[in-house]
């Protein structure tokens, strides 16, 4: 089967690829009996009628085509009973035998002639009523075409009329003409009853076509066999009409009369269908393509069903749908699909009328009006969404059909990023129709929260419209409220505007918030000519008691207002600089300052904004200098600046003088300096800071303010070095540079002094921090000049002389100086220690000395250092050869001298001893060998220190004669008896070996020095 034939182009309605396009093949065994029928096909035109409002339709009387008359003997065989037709049969058959007999006996005057004419006559009776009885099925087959032709409503045929017909021809069902009459006819009706082309099914068929098989009594193997044959036409119907270039719903048309024709064939044979209908082996489709042609029909049937359902959906509707489903073999889970689907459309029908008359030129009216018919058709969405929640929990819900629940707009028209607006819209629509009254009903709460749900808008996106909305209710009845006097005439302020709240479910915090609002715009309106008079204050109070509006509220409301006016008075002011600061601008400034009703720390704490501002530019461009002499001339500039601008601003903020501002930061920084005057009285850059007045008169007392400063934009350390900066620029003075490549410093007097005081100030830096400066730019000087004079680290008293000189030049005092000094020296001679320790010159008792000198050794040396010292210490102890070891001297007096950890000191000599004594055995048997008696016994000697340091078990040697050698000579060297003793035990010499060695003495010695010269 080709499948450009077989499959039809895709369709919007249920297409499916049902046949398969495997090529087709008839195969004469496909059926064990197989039969050929007479088929002719008529079709009803007939209107479609609907099966909800008109009863079943009946076949028209032309389906099983026009009257047959009868012909021949036929008619004759119709008017007999089968009783007389078979006794004129008999009749027929004697009367040919009489008449041949006795023809026979007239011509051949013969018995034997008789005889032969009596068989010939005989014979031809014989098949004349055979003819007469052979056409019986035949008028029995015209007999029950002409009685179906003849009826008015095929449906209406009984059972009983067809078994009659058979038993008046005395014919079996099973007879071949009969039955085959039988299948055509059955053929012919359901040829009938299937809709033809695209047309859907309309949910009768099935039934109808059970009743008149039933009717028929023809058998389920016969009427598949029919349904078979009708699916064959259907092929070559297709292969009539599948040209490619032909019409497409013209190709389609077979495709979907096959599917249905599938479809219908199963419903009618049940179980039966799968092996009554080979649909797989006869036309090569699969198991896959039945199951789309029942699925897709099925939906389409159902469909058809969920027509007559509406909003106002019963029980008895919801148990005939499920009935439906059942009997359409549609799966529950694609009828809870199509049910839900089809409540959406419902709903989306209403969604879609509500936004016709939302987008509509009469919008704005009918929002003047409460968008009512808006409202009217979401509350038709809302009732039916009610509806259906009821009836998923009703007692019968399992008889219901599936999918009855809550709507949702998922996958429907209205399911994209698009339409959410449109759903916003008539959510606020809905909500501001809810809110229309002036308050909120709980109903309505429960319904928004119910369209929120069937429209899928999230919690944020609900609660900013409802936000919204119910904001601009809230003030609509605030204004009421008070145009109306309510407000103020009510006791309690708060108590009324939180029944206000609990009215509209309004959040008293947004209501707080819309307060705010409305009494920065009125403070605005205000302001709005520069100046609060006292009407004004009056007015904002009022509304501030009316609105129980806080106290830090309108402070701040204030602060940000007016605070914003005063802030380009000050702009004004600063940009207008030093020689423009004149009297309009001073007045400017104090009139915005006292008639914006700012408080005196608000006014200074936006005037220091401002002011900082600047001060950063002029120490940025003080940073971005060449050189030093520039970045001092740019802090000038600075000082100038706040001495002329920013004192008179701060003085017009206050309402003072500006020479009270002035003066007043001067006498605070004469009582601080004045307390450390006996402290710092060598520090003359500090003294000349100090407001004299000769100076003062000269610069005409004018001093620079101290409230504004940079100590909180700029770290400590930057604010240190630009005051460093223009400390040097006062002690070296200006260098100018003249022709020939020569220059000139030039000094500077100390009024340069004065303004160093002012940018302390300015930079916020405390006396103790100035005082610091000029003891650290003093002390760098002391310091430079030291190293040279004491770069030996020897501190001799000519040095001591010029070092105090150089202290007096730089006006270091004598206790920092001292520091210094000892500092550096300290240092030199840290590094000849170390030098002396890394080289083995230096031992514990130089050490002990040094320490008892107030040398701090923990400084100079490091610990690894002082731990090699400790270790060449014991080293030294345990060769020195004379045995002994003091463990209270080495475990804790050297450990505490030279401040190491004494358990860690511990194990080092413990771990050295065990080394020294094996090798000093090693060494007294080398020393033995080579004659050298002191040598052996200062050898023993290390061994018994080791033994006492870590007590040792007897030892082994290879020679044991060797051994009792030096046993021998340690005896003649006059021991201590215990030293002899350990030593015994150590060497492993028993005592009679240890009696006959001290007996022998000498001589054992010479005899051992022959044998070992003999070997």
């Amino acid at each position: 089967m080709n499948p450009s034939i077989l499959t039809a182009p895709p369709s919007s309605q249920h297409s499916s690829p049902f046949l398969n396009p495997t090529p087709f093949r008839f195969s004469t065994t496909s059926l064990t009996k197989r039969r050929r029928y007479r088929i002719s096909v008529v079709r009803s035109s007939s209107a479609t009628p609907d099966p909800l409002t008109s009863p079943p339709p009946s076949v028209a009387s032309d389906v099983f085509g026009g009257r047959r008359e009868l012909t021949g003997v036929q008619p004759l065989v119709d008017s007999l009973p089968p009783p007389l037709r078979l006794a004129g049969s008999a009749l027929i058959v004697v009367g040919a035998i009489a008449a041949g007999y006795g023809i026979g006996f007239r011509f051949g005057k013969s018995h034997n002639t008789a005889l032969g004419g009596a068989v010939a006559f005989g014979a031809a009776g014989g098949a004349a009523a055979y003819a007469l009885n052979a056409c019986v099925p035949e008028v029995a087959a015209l007999s029950l075409h002409n009685y179906l032709a003849g009826c008015d409503d095929p449906g209406a045929v009984k059972k009983e009329d067809i078994e009659e017909i058979a038993k008046k021809y005395g014919v079996s069902k099973q007879d071949e003409t009969f039955n085959a009459e039988l299948c055509d006819l059955y053929c012919r009706f359901v040829t009938s009853v299937l809709p033809p082309g695209s047309e859907d099914l309309k949910g009768d068929e099935v039934e109808t076509i059970i009743k008149f098989k039933s009717s028929l009594g023809i058998d389920d193997p016969d009427a598949a066999a029919m349904h078979m044959e009708i699916g064959r036409r259907i092929f070559r119907e297709r292969l009539e009409t599948g040209d490619r270039d032909g019409d497409i719903e013209q190709r389609r048309s077979p495709v979907q009369a096959f599917q249905k024709l599938v479809y219908v064939s199963t419903l009618v044979f049940g179980e039966a269908s799968k092996f009554l209908l080979p649909w797989k082996r006869v036309f090569k489709v699969t198991d896959a393509q039945v199951e789309v042609a029942v699925r897709d029909n099925a939906q389409r049937l159902y469909a058809f069903k969920l027509k007559s359902v509406g909003r106002d959906v019963d029980v008895d509707q919801l148990v005939s749908l499920r009935e439906a489903q059942l009997s359409c073999l549609l799966s529950d889970e694609l009828a809870e699909d199509m049910f839900k689907e089809h409540t959406r459309k419902l709903v989306e029908e209403n969604i879609s009328t509500a936004l016709s008359i939302l987008k509509s030129r009469t919008r704005a009216v009918l929002f003047s009006r409460g968008a009512t018919p808006v409202a009217e058709e979401l509350n038709k969405v809302l009732a039916f969404n009610y509806l259906l929640i009821s009836l998923k929990s009703h007692p019968e819900a399992d008889r219901f059909a599936r999918g009855v629940g809550p709507i949702s707009l998922i996958g429907g028209e209205y399911d994209g990023d698009r339409k959410m607006d449109d759903l916003k819209l008539l959510y606020r629509a809905y909500v501001a129709d809810s809110l229309s009254s002036g308050r909120m009903e709980e109903n309505k709460l429960a319904a928004l929260n119910q369209l929120k749900n069937i429209f899928g808008l999230g919690k944020r996106e609900t609660e900013a419209i409802m936000l919204d909305v119910a904001s601009k209710a809230y003030r609509k009845r605030l204004a009421q409220s008070v145009s109306g006097g309510d407000l103020e005439a009510a006791d309690s302020k708060a108590a009324f505007l939180q029944n206000l709240c609990d009215e509209l479910h309004f959040d008293p915090k947004k209501a707080s918030e819309i307060h705010e609002e409305i009494y920065r715009q009125k403070l605005q309106q205000c302001v709005a000519d520069g100046d609060l008079n006292e009407e004004d204050v009056a007015i904002l109070l009022r509304l501030r008691v009316m609105l129980c509006i806080p106290q830090h509220i309108v402070e701040a409301a204030h602060a940000d207002i007016c605070g914003s006016l005063f802030e380009k008075v000050v702009k004004d002011a600063i940009a207008s600089g030093i020689d423009g600061y004149d009297d309009d601008v001073k007045k400017s400034v104090r009139k915005a300052a006292h008639g914006l009703r700012l408080t005196r720390e608000a006014a200074m704490s936006i005037a220091s904004s401002a002011v900082r501002k600047i001060f950063v530019n002029y120490v940025k461009r003080s940073r971005s200098s060449g050189n030093r002499i520039e970045a001092a001339k740019e802090l000038k500039k600075l000082i100038a600046f706040n001495s002329l601008v920013v004192t008179e601003l701060v003085a017009d903020i206050k309402g003072e003088s500006s020479d009270a501002v002035s003066e007043e930061p001067i006498k605070e920084e004469e009582v601080q300096v004045e307390d450390d005057d006996d402290e710092w009285d060598s520090l003359e850059t500090l003294r000349k800071i100090k407001p004299r007045e000769d100076l003062t008169s000269k610069l005409g007392r004018r001093g620079g303010q101290t409230e504004i400063t940079l100590k909180d934009d700029l770290p400590e350390r930057d604010r240190t070095d630009l005051y460093k900066t223009y400390l040097l620029y006062c002690l070296t003075g200006e260098v100018t540079k003249i022709p020939f490549g020569a220059q000139i410093t030039t000094k500077k007097d100390d009024s340069e002094y004065l303004l160093l005081n002012q940018l302390g100030g300015i930079l916020g830096l405390t006396d103790k921090e100035i005082v610091e400066v000029h003891r650290s730019l003093a002390e760098q000087a002391f310091r430079q000049q030291a190293e040279v004079i004491l770069a030996d680290g020897q501190l001799t008293k000519a040095r001591i002389e010029q070092l105090n000189e150089v202290q007096k030049q730089v006006g270091l005092p004598p206790q920092y100086a001292q520091k210094v000094i000892k500092n550096i020296t300290t240092t030199k001679m840290a590094a000849a220690i170390e030098t002396a320790v890394s080289q083995g010159r230096l031992n514990i008792k130089q050490i002990r000395e040094l320490k008892e000198a107030s040398v701090d050794l923990d400084s100079m040396l490091s610990e690894s250092l002082r731990e090699n010292v400790f270790k060449k210490t014991v080293d030294e102890m345990f060769s020195s050869g004379t045995g002994e070891f003091d463990g209270e001297e080495v475990y804790e007096k050297i450990p505490l001298d030279l401040n190491i950890n004494a358990e860690k000191a511990k194990g080092v000599v413990q771990e050295l001893a065990r080394t020294r004594l094996s090798n000093s055995l090693v060494q007294a048997v080398s020393l033995l060998r080579q004659r050298n008696r002191s040598g052996v016994v200062s050898s023993l000697n290390d061994l018994l220190a080791c033994d006492k340091a870590v007590p040792s078990k007897p030892l082994s040697w290879e020679v044991p004669e060797e051994l009792a050698d030096l046993f021998a000579i340690y005896t003649k060297s006059d021991p201590a008896p215990e030293k002899m003793s350990r030593l015994q035990y150590l060497l492993g010499i028993s005592d009679s070996t240890a009696a006959t060695l001290r007996e022998m003495g000498d001589k054992v010695l010479q005899i051992g020095a022959e044998e070992e010269f003999v070997f």
